[in-house]
């Protein structure tokens, strides 16, 4: 199936991580799994979970004001709590919490209000499940996998029809998810602790499409996912295909209170214009506290990659891949129509901005938010090999504290001379 449009034109979204965890502020799971903090001490947050400052609107207002198009939170991670009243047993914030109510429907409903399309992140494994180690990878892809209590079945205890008890009670989670909110996107995680087939991905992917067919799943669905996830590391060559960086603000998915190393916004910037200079998304994730507040910290840097996206919103929502390596000094993206080119510019030069191998005529150059006009030329070229373009760098008052977007505009649509020049 093509890869919905939505996607492609969206840019950003933002990944919600939210759940018991941010009541003592411990990794997500992990500070259990990894034998952090006890199972018994993690649990008990449950008894801290009030979401009694959860407005779902106000999420939605800050994530539009951020420029995401779409949003993805966390319905139920790896340590099985469920944020929605699931018929699938009694872990849930509904049933154990004195948050007391269903977290998901509003938080759809507000996204959906504000024009953002609705994404849920859901765990494939559930490390507090009776029933989930009961088997083990064939070919572990690391040695901890296989070791750990909590995700694979001690030699020579597997039980087929516990998992395949446990797979019925996956399978049935997300088809409440899709029934219940009809989610654009699954995002979908912890598909490295089982190989494919014993996932059962096929039959859970077309139960998924049968309510939604155009719903959108991460390349953590294997072979049926329709895009690749880059986690926190920056690609230095594009995937291949529509593809999203998820990343984190600081250093933590959820509310960690001493994590206090956010990225500036200027680093938020320089992210987001690589990402969507090699044609991708970047998914920025936030951690609420455990009352459902965002922090003013990770607010405030929405808000500041928001107020450029806002300032260059021509170069970013619709756009494309730009140019390759060996053009331009920076990141770049190019209208559908292949007739505009805008140039991400990081550091104003004191003279010029150089731009090789641009065989298409530039009708004019501006700066992108307040439409100044640049003088350009071109030196040198030989043949079909093209000269270099020369555009004068921005006054003071035209540049961008973050990033100065210059709008080429061309004659034609791009043509770029990719060769090696005359011999």
């Amino acid at each position: 199936m093509p890869m919905q449009q939505w996607f492609r034109d969206a840019k950003l979204g933002i990944f919600v991580h939210w759940g018991v965890y941010a009541v003592d502020g411990v990794p997500e799971s992990w500070a259990f799994y990894t034998g952090q903090v006890p199972y018994e001490q993690y649990m008990k947050q449950l008894d801290g979970f009030t979401a009694d400052r959860y407005d779902p609107g106000a999420w939605a207002d800050l994530f539009a004001r951020a420029g995401a198009k779409y949003a993805v939170l966390t319905a139920r991670h790896h340590d099985g709590v469920a944020l929605w009243d699931t018929g699938q047993g009694e872990l849930s914030v509904v049933r154990r919490t004195p948050a007391g109510r269903d977290l998901l429907g509003p938080y759809a409903e507000a996204m959906r209000e504000r024009g953002l399309q609705v994404g849920f992140y859901y765990a494939h494994n559930d490390w507090s499940h009776p029933d989930y180690a009961t088997a083990v990878h064939p070919q572990p892809p690391e040695e901890w996998v296989a070791d750990n209590r909590y995700a694979s079945a001690a030699p020579g205890a597997e039980d087929p029809e516990r998992w395949a008890a446990y797979l019925r009670y996956r399978d049935e989670q997300v088809a409440e998810l899709m029934e219940r909110y009809r989610p654009d996107l699954m995002w979908f995680d912890g598909e490295w602790e089982r190989a494919e087939e014993q996932w059962g991905i096929d039959a859970l992917a077309d139960r998924i499409l049968s309510v939604n067919p155009d719903a959108v799943l991460n390349a953590r669905m294997l072979s049926r996912g329709d895009y690749t996830t880059p986690e926190q590391g920056l690609p230095v060559v594009p995937p291949d295909g529509p593809w999203e960086l998820c990343l984190t603000v600081n250093d933590s998915w959820g509310y960690q209170h001493g994590d206090d190393n956010h990225k500036s916004v200027g680093q938020l910037v320089r992210y987001f214009a690589e990402v969507i200079g090699m044609g991708g998304n970047l998914l920025l994730d936030v951690g609420p506290k455990a009352d459902g507040t965002i922090t003013a910290e990770q607010a405030d840097r929405l808000t500041g990659l928001g107020d450029w996206i806002a300032r260059h919103r021509d170069a970013v929502h619709g756009t494309v891949r730009g140019l390759p390596p060996g053009h331009f000094h920076g990141p770049s993206t190019l209208s559908p129509d292949g007739r505009t080119l805008y140039l991400i510019c990081y550091d104003p030069p004191r003279e010029h901005f150089a731009l090789n191998g641009l065989r298409t005529p530039v009708r004019r150059v501006s700066v992108l938010g307040t439409g100044t006009e640049l003088a350009h030329r071109r030196t040198g070229g030989l043949h079909d090999v093209p000269g270099m373009l020369w555009i004068d760098a921005p006054a003071p008052a035209d540049a961008d504290p973050h990033a100065t977007v210059l709008a080429l505009e061309l004659d034609a649509a791009l043509d770029l001379y990719r060769g090696r020049g005359r011999d």
